[in-house]
């Protein structure tokens, strides 16, 4: 089956942004897609215009119209990009679910409102629930005025086989034309020169297992974080801006990185808090 991501809109800015950047990542990855729109106000408009034509309500003929405007770009841009038109009707996080279990997709892309995240999605929707309960990637679009760039890639790390498995999880989108960052928390004060073995033997493994070449890393000490023990999130906001990241990988397993971080509140707010694309893994296996 071709690879095929699932996009969800609302004809907002947001959603459009999602698009935006989905058609941006064609370049180094090409996937189908799917757009499906979900008829949350209104009960039964959709399928009573599937039963009876006479009865369409408005709603219905706008999204239809506002539906193939956008299938037009992405086609006229990548016209040998498959696209399908998904209409449904009820819950947002409910029907987006059910796709991901019916579907083989690689990734779900969402549109944010930026500073908001995921508190204000499209629809008014609380989407954390979305990667946070099926086991498909979520890749989360800020909406910003400049292009998107693609070039430095972060990863929080901890020397955890996990941690690769991330990485092949984003290859499918992002491929490998990119400089790979490397973030390790020094939580066990150890040496500078045991954790730059750690990181010889890693980087060997990354380069063997995806084919990721350029690889650089960071090393911050645990009183970096220590003094954001009131908000970490905040703390891997300021290394994304020291860094200078086009994106961050991250991952749901509690054994991958500091315990602390990971626990399902940090990565809330980390979902709420989207200034660059964030591409939240599915779960890993807690014995990887």
């Amino acid at each position: 089956m071709a690879d095929r991501i699932l996009i969800p809109v609302d004809f907002s800015p947001y959603s459009d942004k999602a698009i935006e950047y989905a058609l941006q990542l064609q370049e180094r990855s090409p996937q189908h897609i799917d757009l499906v729109h979900v008829f949350t106000e209104e009960t039964n408009i959709y399928q009573q215009s599937l039963s009876n034509p006479e009865l369409i309500h408005p709603k219905v003929a706008e999204a239809k119209r506002q539906m193939q405007e956008r299938v037009k770009i992405i086609s006229s841009t990548f016209p040998d990009i498959e696209v399908r038109e998904i209409f449904k009707e009820g819950n947002l996080y409910t029907e987006v679910r059910k796709l991901a279990e019916q579907n083989t997709y690689n990734a779900i892309v969402m549109g944010t409102k930026g500073a908001f995240g995921l508190d204000a999605l499209i629809s008014g929707s609380n989407m954390y629930d979305v990667f946070l309960n099926t086991k498909l990637p979520v890749l989360a679009v800020p909406f910003q005025e400049k292009e998107f760039r693609i070039e430095k890639i972060g990863l929080l790390c901890n020397f955890k086989y996990g941690e690769i498995d991330v990485l092949k999880q984003a290859i499918k989108l992002y491929g490998t034309d990119f400089e790979l960052i490397l973030i390790h928390v020094n939580t066990t004060n150890d040496t500078i020169s045991n954790i730059d073995k750690s990181f010889d033997v890693f980087i060997e493994k990354i380069i063997e297992e995806t084919g990721i070449e350029n690889i650089s890393y960071v090393i911050k000490a645990q009183n970096f974080f220590v003094q954001y023990k009131e908000d970490v999130s905040s703390a891997i906001e300021s290394v994304i801006a020291d860094e200078r990241l086009d994106a961050l990988l991250v991952t749901k397993s509690k054994k991958t990185f500091l315990r602390k971080i990971i626990e399902e509140n940090i990565v809330k707010k980390m979902a709420y808090q989207i200034h660059i694309p964030k591409f939240f893994a599915r779960r890993i296996e807690e014995n990887k």
